[in-house]
């Protein structure tokens, strides 16, 4: 690995905008942002298709596709999200890439990094604190009790603090009542910092965060408990982006780490502003597939930043192919047919069809975003020429380009192709575009993510969640971005919904104001958010030598 300043200094940053984090890793000044302001710089968004439990690859995707634009002499940054330590104790273990394509120093940035996770713990966790001291020392701001949404926050997997009680203490004024706690990644604080611009946007945000209603059912904020002014504080040197490498010695920023489903699900504002300003392609990746992350960047992150996205890379495998071609609905031949072609006959032609109608509509959804995308099939070793093939008649029939990508096994050698195409779609001029206008009601707004990128037919409202519409309206919040949780398992709201689903409805159970992040959360089923380890956590096979080095961390 190269010293931190050496990579700094490649990316003509002044030596007195970094603050070394050892030899390996640096925070960054905000004043490089202001100083170079915005080059000519092209965004890659790095999104997939309907992933499988085990993910598809997109980590490494966009890390092996920023190596091999820098192999071809462009300056090329990967910005990706930093690690949660619950997934990395829990299933799907760490999220710095693999083989050769990784982020380093790989286990540090895995294993708290720079401790940007813990400070947004601590700012979450004064709020709440803080909102009970204000009810403990005589409620001067009426604060409804059974109406506080805010909860604790800890960056674990932890089922047991799903549903706890708080106020046990017996002293006066403590009411016990019912409380919960979610993981770090989920928090409000979370998102909040991923979308704020600057430090007086940072702590203007916090302070529009609601934690509850008073008596007359009137929102109370941060700003009301008087928190923002020290959350932001405790923010101070986490805001800063995390500059790092890839393992081929090319730049990598690593900040902020909000869910895909609950929040954007892509990293920092700040660290993509860095990015543009110093490079010439800035690969950045983002949640889960078109449906969530790559909706949710062009409809939420790149409205806010003023962005333009210039090509989408939709990651795809044939495990995954293979995977939503267990569905149950009608599938078609069209996006195989070939004349003069025997592939209809292959024995693997039913094994993919269904994957590739799931394909297609994520191919559908970027190109509806005003995107160009590009498909890469991330080749894993059993997969057989014949389904690669099949694949990339299926690309030539949708008219996308499509690359096969080795990076896992070969670092930037595997993804020359994939970049030059990259490169090629960046050129087209593509200006990306929002869904729809922030002048839609909630409700339209739904409406036409739903229909026009789930590929459903309408919804379904709750009795509550018609009720939170009518809130969200009544106090001036309807004209904030919908941010829709719903699985990532599925174009639908069902997880079981494989391959791509048509004719259904999605069933919004809740609406939730995130006003600090500057959307509205719409919750479609069950989102899980504190997630609990399983029968065999991966936290089980990770140690520390002797010597202190830190085993087990995938």
């Amino acid at each position: 690995m190269k010293n931190i300043l050496e990579i700094a200094k490649d990316l003509d940053i002044p030596l007195g905008a970094v603050k070394p984090y050892g030899n390996y890793a640096a925070k960054i000044g905000l004043e490089v942002i202001d100083r170079y302001r915005r080059r000519n710089a092209k965004v890659v968004l790095v999104t997939a298709m309907t992933p499988t439990p085990h993910g598809e690859g997109k980590t490494v995707t966009a890390i092996g596709l920023s190596m091999a634009l820098n192999k071809l002499g462009h300056r090329a940054i990967s910005i990706i999200r930093q690690p949660s330590l619950g997934p990395l104790f829990g299933v799907k273990g760490g999220a710095t890439g693999g083989g050769k394509c990784t982020v380093e120093p790989s286990t540090e940035i895995n294993m708290r990094f720079t401790g940007d996770i813990d400070a947004i713990s601590a700012a979450h966790n004064l709020l709440a604190a803080m909102v009970d001291n204000q009810i403990f020392h005589g409620n001067s701001l009426c604060i409804d009790p059974n109406s506080i949404s805010w909860t604790r926050a800890v960056d674990m997997e932890d089922r047991a603090l799903r549903r706890i009680k708080v106020g046990l203490s017996e002293e006066k004024h403590m009411a016990p009542r019912e409380d919960r706690f979610m993981i770090t990644a989920a928090s409000e604080v979370m998102a909040t910092f991923c979308l704020s611009k600057n430090y007086s946007d940072l702590s203007d945000k916090l302070g529009r965060i609601i934690i509850g209603s008073n008596s007359n059912d009137e929102p109370i904020t941060a700003s009301d408990v008087k928190a923002s002014g020290a959350m932001a504080a405790i923010l101070k040197d986490a805001f800063l982006p995390n500059l790092s490498q890839t393992c081929e010695g090319t730049p990598a920023l690593i900040h902020g780490g909000p869910f895909g489903n609950l929040a954007t699900g892509t990293c920092s504002l700040v660290s993509i502003n860095l990015g543009l300003s110093l490079a010439d392609y800035c690969v950045i990746e983002a949640g889960f597939g078109s449906d969530l992350g790559g909706e949710k960047f062009v409809d939420i992150v790149s409205r806010i930043g003023e962005l333009n996205v210039d090509c989408a890379i939709i990651v795809a495998s044939i495990r995954a192919l293979k995977y939503h071609s267990k569905t149950s609905e009608p599938l078609s031949s069209t996006y195989f047919s070939t004349s003069g072609s025997s592939m209809l006959l292959s024995q693997n032609y039913g094994q993919l069809i269904g994957g590739v109608e799931n394909l297609a509509k994520h191919i559908e959804n970027m190109e509806l975003l005003g995107i160009t995308p590009i498909v890469a099939v991330n080749k894993f070793p059993d997969d057989s020429q014949d389904d690669i093939n099949m694949v990339k008649q299926a690309c030539r029939n949708l008219n996308v380009s499509c690359a096969v990508s080795e990076a896992f096994e070969l670092g930037s050698s595997g993804a020359i192709e994939l970049a030059m195409l990259a490169i090629e779609a960046s050129q087209k001029g593509s200006r990306s575009k929002a869904l729809y206008s922030l002048e839609d009601t909630t409700r339209e707004k739904i409406e036409k993510v739903v229909t026009k990128i789930y590929g459903g037919v309408g919804e379904e409202y709750s009795p509550s969640s018609m009720k939170d519409v009518a809130r969200i309206e009544k106090y001036g919040f309807d004209k904030l971005p919908v941010c829709i949780a719903k699985t990532p398992s599925s174009l639908s709201d069902d997880p079981q919904k494989l391959g791509r689903p048509r004719g259904f409805k999605t069933k919004v159970d809740e609406i939730r104001v995130a006003a600090g992040a500057g959307f509205n959360v719409v919750y479609m089923g069950s989102i899980m958010t504190m997630p609990g380890l399983p029968l065999h956590p991966a936290a089980e096979d990770i140690y520390l030598t002797r010597e202190g080095q830190v085993i087990g961390v995938h």
